[in-house]
């Protein structure tokens, strides 16, 4: 068990800003990556990569079926790199403050096997984890409560009462059904509220001069 209370982190949304729009918009305008996103590549067939199927595999098939979109199919691999757009704001320095104060950090995330080494080379703050437990590695997505147990048992945390936090409200909703105090992240100030008034953060309400 943990010498400290323990935190269970997402990556995508709550410390990592991922999105493909950042990609797509490059090249398309707003209405058409809206649509892109919405009919070619859609959250459902980004989950199942995130589940571990092979990127190879999935863009393959969905070049078949859109063969209008091929070259921008092709870059949800080739220019994958070009939807990250650096950190949350103001979730690092969260993140820094609690790993200061002793608390054991782990992450569980939605992300390719294929794609989570490409992010971790731009993100040195993901070496304070004790643990990431990744889905693409493990066959199993979030919001199945499967993850989230073996996500406890790797990491040796309780679910009960270990504070869960992410982005997805089915995510938090699946964590509460297991016991996990489960926080939405909404933004950086909202999380640091909703961890001081737990005693993560003794004393300090609200974020220091400069911070956002």
């Amino acid at each position: 068990m943990p010498d400290r209370p323990a935190l269970l982190f997402d990556l995508g949304g709550v410390l990592i800003d991922w999105n493909p729009r950042h990609l797509y918009r490059q090249v398309y305008g707003d209405a058409e990556t809206e649509f892109f996103l919405k009919n070619v590549c859609t959250p459902e067939w980004n989950l199942a990569l995130d589940g571990g199927r092979p990127f190879s595999e999935a863009i393959r098939e969905k070049q078949a079926s859109w063969p209008e979109y091929r070259d921008a199919i092709d870059w949800w691999w080739s220019r994958w790199e070009e939807m990250l757009n650096g950190a949350i704001p103001g979730t690092v320095e969260l993140l820094a403050e609690l790993k200061a104060l002793g608390h054991p950090l782990y992450a569980l995330t939605n992300w390719s096997a294929e794609t989570f080494p490409m992010a971790r080379k731009h993100y040195a703050f993901l070496d304070w984890f004790r643990e990431i437990v990744v889905s693409g590695r493990e066959g199993l997505v979030k919001p199945d409560p499967a993850i989230y147990r073996l996500a406890a048992e790797r990491c040796g945390i309780p679910m009960a009462g270990t504070v869960f936090i992410d982005d997805g409200l089915a995510n938090v909703n699946a964590a509460k059904a297991l016991g996990f105090d489960a926080i939405r992240f909404t933004g950086a100030v909202a999380l640091r509220r909703e961890l001081a008034g737990r005693g993560y953060l003794p004393g300090r309400m609200e974020p220091p001069p400069g911070w956002s």
